[in-house]
């Protein structure tokens, strides 16, 4: 029976651990081909639609998006395709 509780108690510890290693982060992207003042709903609804992104917060003037999303479920790959087939190209601002 110990061995039962064990065996159980590992696995609840991994599962959980694994939502341990999940972790926030925040990327500004360089966003081309913004021209008018429709073009940042457009990049934001592309970002918002990608699983794992919080927020999304779309500056026309600077031509940037602030993208805040679940490392576990997305990446910056993974957003600039979606800005990208949006047809707005995006890059890590550095």
């Amino acid at each position: 029976m110990s061995k039962l509780l064990a065996s159980v108690a590992l696995a609840v510890s991994v599962l959980a651990s694994s939502t341990t290693f999940a972790a926030e982060k925040t990327v500004t992207l360089a966003v081309k081909n913004m021209y008018c003042a429709d073009c940042p709903f457009i990049v934001r609804k592309s970002l918002e639609a990608v699983p794992g992104v919080s927020k999304a917060v779309v500056s026309y003037k600077d031509k940037t998006a602030v993208v805040t999303y679940d490392d576990t479920r997305a990446d910056v790959a993974t957003l600039t395709r979606a800005t990208t087939e949006a047809g707005y190209p995006s890059a890590p601002r550095s």
